[in-house]
């Protein structure tokens, strides 16, 4: 197989990938938006975590609501928990690094706010105990998973959502992820702002 061969494959599957979960998820992705508005209206926030590839999802979306989508808007409130090298680190080191993202939730996370969480499998246990600290604290959780679920499936409750992805590939699922987090973009702005 020559390298555009391989190109060209990368592109069909990433193709194919998004038509499934077109298919599949566009109630969910727009119950999600609609939660995150109801959310946003309320004074709340949405605070997102992810490790790795999904660690930069979850900045992205948070940075999209802080600074702009596609358009020029008042700021909406999310806070990344993946920046803070330093207290990352901190917990990492001093209590263990399942904990970087409950500890924390404990401190920034509140009633009604939102739990956006990035995991291509569903294994990761600093995610898994992020959710657990979000539903203490009576927050909704999405959940942006792919693969089986995962752990995660399994500790979410009636209220929380799951989009799960469609796909088997890492790679694969970090694409449709992005997607959607501009779809939820997208809608959240649409909702909030009209046009």
């Amino acid at each position: 197989m020559s390298l555009q061969d391989r190109i060209i494959n990368h592109f069909s599957d990433s193709i194919q990938t998004k038509q499934d979960a077109m298919a599949s998820l566009c109630e969910l992705i727009e119950f999600a938006s609609q939660r995150i508005v109801d959310a946003l209206v309320n004074d709340k926030k949405v605070l997102t975590c992810g490790n790795g590839g999904s660690a930069g999802d979850a900045q992205h979306f948070s940075s999209e609501m802080l600074n702009r989508f596609e358009r020029e808007r008042p700021a909406l409130p999310a806070i990344a928990l993946s920046t803070d090298t330093s207290t990352i680190t901190s917990i990492a080191n001093d209590y263990h690094f399942d904990e970087i993202f409950a500890k924390q939730l404990r401190a920034l996370g509140h009633g009604g706010d939102i739990l956006l969480a990035y995991s291509t499998s569903g294994n990761s246990a600093n995610i898994i105990k992020a959710i657990n600290v979000a539903h203490e604290k009576d927050m909704l959780v999405i959940a942006l998973t792919g693969k089986d679920g995962g752990i995660l499936s399994g500790v979410l409750n009636e209220v929380d959502i799951e989009i799960r992805v469609p796909s088997e590939s890492t790679a694969r699922i970090q694409e449709v992820h992005l997607l959607i987090s501009h779809c939820l973009c997208d809608l959240i702005d649409h909702q909030l702002f009209g046009g």
